[in-house]
């Protein structure tokens, strides 16, 4: 088990989010998508890591991202 089960999804390159699939609250199980962006014409598509709880969502479809922003934060499991 992870002893710091908090995570951040983060943009791995600057694009455009084109589809934000959970909301703060929400549980998910490792591989859910969390986050589908745009960049380079390339469609990326953000999971999550393991099971966890979305804390935090700070961004909605038709964002701007610059790499390493801050997406999803997670949390503790339910």
């Amino acid at each position: 088990a992870d002893s710091d089960p908090s995570a951040v999804a983060e943009a791995p390159m600057p694009g455009t989010v084109l589809e934000v699939r959970v909301s703060a609250g929400d549980p998910v199980q490792e591989g859910d998508v969390l986050v589908v962006m745009e960049s380079m014409k390339m469609e990326l598509t953000l999971t999550a890591p393991a099971e966890a709880r979305v804390q935090e969502v700070h961004v909605t479809a038709s964002d701007g991202v610059k790499q390493g922003q801050a997406l999803i934060e997670l949390g503790a499991a339910p």
